[in-house]
């Protein structure tokens, strides 16, 4: 038999179904994960694209390309606005389902890794998980982002060699 997973979004019309076990899944530190999620990183538990079931709901989207020319899709609730899926170029095939999303038992998945640690949060402490990487495995920027997405910056401030205001 199977292992289910449901959840949601904040307002309940988004309604979802996972099913096994994920492929990976991982604390976020970077910029973009920050932002998405509103908080001190993301966590995103990847599935096969075919153990997804959206039950109910409507999805918006929103598409962007990071700092490495890579494309990233998220789909939100479109009426309360909670990021529920992300689609990376990084891992074509899968699908990233926010962690926070899932009913409880919420977090009853094992994390694989934590990633973009050069951005972690002073205040965040020690991650259990088996793999932990500054950036990433393959990082390299093909160009510089703006101030409020470059996760670079938090560790010259740490350092006390960021110079700017």
């Amino acid at each position: 038999m199977l292992d289910n997973h449901d959840g949601g979004c904040l307002c309940g019309k988004v309604r979802y179904t996972v099913y096994g076990q994920p492929v990976r899944a991982g604390v976020c530190h970077c910029r973009y994960c920050q932002l998405r999620a509103g908080s001190a990183f993301g966590t995103l538990v990847y599935f096969s694209l075919e153990k997804l079931q959206l039950r109910s709901g409507k999805l918006s989207e929103y598409h962007f390309r990071t700092e490495m020319g890579r494309t990233w899709k998220n789909e939100f609730c479109s009426t309360c606005g909670t990021t529920l899926f992300m689609y990376l170029e990084a891992w074509p095939g899968d699908v990233g389902v926010a962690g926070g999303t899932f009913d409880p038992p919420t977090f009853w998945f094992k994390l694989s890794g934590e990633v973009f640690k050069r951005s972690k949060a002073h205040f965040v402490g020690d991650i259990e998980a088996p793999r932990k990487m500054e950036t990433w495995f393959n990082y390299e920027a093909r160009g510089t982002e703006s101030c409020h997405l470059d996760g670079s910056r938090n560790a010259l401030i740490e350092l006390g060699a960021d110079k700017e205001s």
